[in-house]
């Protein structure tokens, strides 16, 4: 039914080429310059956290956070 996930799998290499990719397309300023005149996305909360890397758990509770009092009428 799932396809096997190895347990030697590479998050830092994948990150890192993650990266690469966002550096040679210029993936930043490419989305920053395709919402130019947009409306304004404004995040309600701050970030997860102040030294380190947030969680799956972090950055949910913060999207829902976000989510609710923006789409709910």
């Amino acid at each position: 039914m799932f396809k096997a996930v190895s347990p030697k799998l590479d998050i830092q290499g994948m990150e890192s080429g993650q990266l690469d990719f966002w550096r040679a397309k210029d993936i930043f300023h490419r989305t920053m310059d395709e919402r130019k005149g947009g409306r304004t996305y404004v995040f309600f909360e701050g970030p997860p956290t102040a030294n380190g890397r947030p969680g799956t758990h972090h950055v949910l509770a913060r999207a829902f956070k976000d989510m609710f009092p923006r789409y709910t009428p």
